[in-house]
């Protein structure tokens, strides 16, 4: 009996630290989209290959309880444009889990109201622009951005940015005229790893200190296999620049199942980057999400 307690005490101490690191702080995946196949939500008319898979909020949950990660931020998908309703009723459901981030048409005036019904009615915690980096996207640059961006100002949500990094001095000239609001740019701008000098117009934007940056799509931008040595270098320089208080990682589930998958997404943060420190790791895959949308 002795050497069986002895044993038991002997495993919970060794356990102990592992505990408490896991404890010191909660993961949250700041990106990730759901929908499924169903005419109650129907795609929008600008869908023409509809996914074949669904990506519902359950399988969402089984792999987040499989690899511990206890939040998560939904983004509106493209595929529905600008009618939220499956994202609202997820949202309603699983109100501890989720937050949830809508989309607004940017070139239709009444965008600020519809963001503002949104947010004070369904709960959601922010919005999504998604500005093309040819003429199409102009519209970042007319009228009807700083309506948009004073409301989301006003309702205290954030502004969260989808763009080539082309765009990137365009989010800069809206940053000047509202230095307060919190913006967050997706996926490093999407920055060619073949045009390292490219990267400077999204490393400019470390001056607006209420400016955030995922370092997702890692998996997209690189040219080689797992864990991704090229992409890690350009995380490397946003690090420098922005600093772990205001990079976020972010699995972009389930698009990311074409790549390294899920877990692998996390673990290229947790375990691969040499770079970054214990506590790093608990700002990107955690604080820093909260600075931005705070779960409580």
């Amino acid at each position: 009996m002795l050497k069986a307690v002895s044993r038991r005490a002997f495993l919970a101490a060794s356990a102990a630290p592992l505990a408490a690191q896991s404890a010191a702080y909660r993961i949250i995946d700041p990106h990730v989209h759901v929908w499924v196949n169903d005419p109650k939500y129907p795609w929008a008319k600008e869908t023409t290959r509809p996914p074949a898979k669904d990506a519902t909020p359950e399988m969402l949950l089984a792999l987040m309880r499989l690899h511990g990660v206890a939040k998560t931020v939904i983004i509106q998908v493209i595929h529905y444009r600008w009618d939220n309703s499956y994202l609202a009723d997820v949202l309603k459901r699983y109100p501890n889990q989720f937050q949830g981030v809508a989309r607004v048409n940017p070139e239709d005036p009444a965008a600020p109201d519809h963001l503002s019904r949104l947010v004070e009615e369904q709960g959601f915690r922010g919005v999504r622009i998604s500005p093309a980096g040819d003429a199409q996207g102009d519209w970042i640059r007319g009228p009807l951005m700083p309506p948009l961006w004073s409301r989301c100002h006003n309702l205290k949500v954030p502004m969260t940015i989808l763009a080539p990094v082309t765009r990137m001095p365009d989010v800069a000239r809206l940053a000047d005229r509202f230095p307060d609001l919190t913006v967050v740019i997706d996926h490093m701008a999407d920055c060619p790893l073949d045009r390292p000098d490219e990267l400077k117009k999204l490393l400019a934007l470390a001056k607006y200190p209420r400016i955030f940056v995922k370092i997702s799509h890692t998996w997209s931008l690189s040219k080689e296999e797992y864990p991704y040595l090229d992409a890690q270098r350009q995380v490397k320089r946003l690090y420098d620049v922005f600093g772990p208080r205001r990079l976020m990682w972010g699995t972009d589930w389930p698009l990311v199942e074409n790549a390294c998958g899920y877990g692998k997404a996390l673990s290229l943060v947790k375990r691969d980057m040499d770079f970054l420190t214990e506590d790093d790791k608990s700002w990107i895959l955690s604080k820093t999400v909260e600075r931005v949308w705070p779960f409580g």
